[in-house]
């Protein structure tokens, strides 16, 4: 079964300034849950272009993302590549611009590995994704 996550914020930021961040793995510890960062393999025409592959540690877990959607001042996305017990996963992070600053609307879908899991995946990284997005809005802010 598909699991469906979807976690909105608001900066007054404007949307190339969230982009800027998103796009800029480094960064990520600085103002999200995660504990590290480390671009693993380059993506097409420059390190973190398209299909580059980013590794996040948090807590004795490995993330490994690919970068799949690169939109400047409207869309970041990245798939998992392995790390967790997630099939399928990816995660879009869609910015609009307005009213003096930027929306942000990070969603994602997955199914478990494990049947029976999903329902907790979706809680457990729903939690993780609404830290990230007010990580991101502070940092914007």
């Amino acid at each position: 079964m598909v699991q469906r996550i979807s976690v909105h914020g608001r900066t007054s930021a404007s949307a190339d300034t969230v982009y800027a961040l998103l796009r800029d793995g480094a960064s990520w510890p600085s103002w999200s849950p995660l504990g590290s960062f480390e671009l693993v393999r380059e993506g097409e025409g420059e390190p973190e272009g398209l299909g580059a592959l980013r590794l996040f540690r948090t807590n004795g877990v490995r993330s490994y993302e690919r970068i799949v959607a690169l939109e400047p001042g409207r869309r970041f996305g990245y798939a998992l590549e392995h790390g967790l017990p997630l099939r399928d996963y990816v995660a879009y992070v869609d910015l609009t611009p307005g009213d003096g600053g930027t929306g942000i609307h990070w969603h994602s879908t997955f199914t478990a590995k494990i049947p029976g899991t999903g329902w907790f995946y979706r809680w457990f990284l729903g939690a993780f994704i609404k830290r990230v997005v007010a990580g991101l809005v502070a940092a914007t802010a």
